[in-house]
């Protein structure tokens, strides 16, 4: 069944073109150590490996090892270049334009850390990211309770921990081209600080060792193309 977000959902405080939001580097992470943790265990137990896409990346992508080949797409490029894990980066503007400059089957997994809320065309992403990867490979999305609020869509804001997941969820469903997700919470309900949450799927096809529909709440040379992925 296909998700219809209500009249007014992915309007902005701040409707500005993001790359002027975006245009001076920010060098800080936004969620704190034990939700970092978490999302490298997640991609550890995922074994998020090989041609690796990062989605509206920055400076650190949190795998505690890097993958084969990782390529991050992000709207500052002098944080993508610093990003010491990266061996392609890629400044894009995927709110302007949610086409991947990639060809079919290019990835073996995709992931977007912590910056969802910030999608304005969603849908048309999700779609492209099912075209870019492999059969059976899975696209991740985590995040937490902090973002930007004038550049988050206000569907966001106003929703709560339970309901961003069945978002995401319906993203993907909505999309076409993907297995039932999953999803998780990813910090002890107790953790004082950043809750961390993920909802991932594999692109149909050939099945990967973790794809069940689990809902549990408890040095290369670098390159650019034109044109973001937002980095928070």
């Amino acid at each position: 069944m296909s998700w219809v977000p209500p009249d007014g959902f992915f309007e902005r405080a701040d409707s500005t073109p993001d790359t002027e939001f975006y245009s001076w580097p920010r060098f800080v992470t936004h969620i704190d150590a034990a939700a970092i943790t978490a999302v490298g265990d997640l991609y550890e137990e995922l074994k998020i490996e090989g041609e690796v896409l990062d989605l509206m990346s920055s400076w650190v992508s949190h795998f505690r090892r890097p993958p084969t080949r990782l390529t991050v797409l992000g709207m500052n490029f002098a944080e993508l270049s610093a990003n010491p894990q990266a061996a392609v980066s890629v400044v894009h503007d995927l709110n302007a334009d949610p086409r991947l400059p990639f060809p079919d089957h290019t990835f073996d997994a995709v992931v977007c850390c912590v910056s969802i809320d910030y999608l304005t065309r969603p849908v048309e992403l999700f779609a492209d990211v099912a075209r870019v990867l492999r059969p059976g490979a899975p696209f991740v999305c985590t995040f937490s309770n902090r973002c930007f609020p004038t550049k988050a869509i206000k569907g966001w804001l106003y929703s709560d921990d339970n309901e961003r997941c069945s978002i995401v969820a319906g993203y993907f469903r909505s999309s076409g081209s993907w297995d039932p997700p999953s999803i998780e919470r990813r910090t002890l309900p107790t953790h004082a600080g950043d809750q961390l949450f993920a909802v991932w799927a594999n692109r149909s096809g050939v099945q990967s060792t973790r794809c069940g529909a689990a809902t549990h709440l408890t040095a290369h040379p670098r390159s650019t193309s034109g044109g973001s992925g937002l980095s928070v």
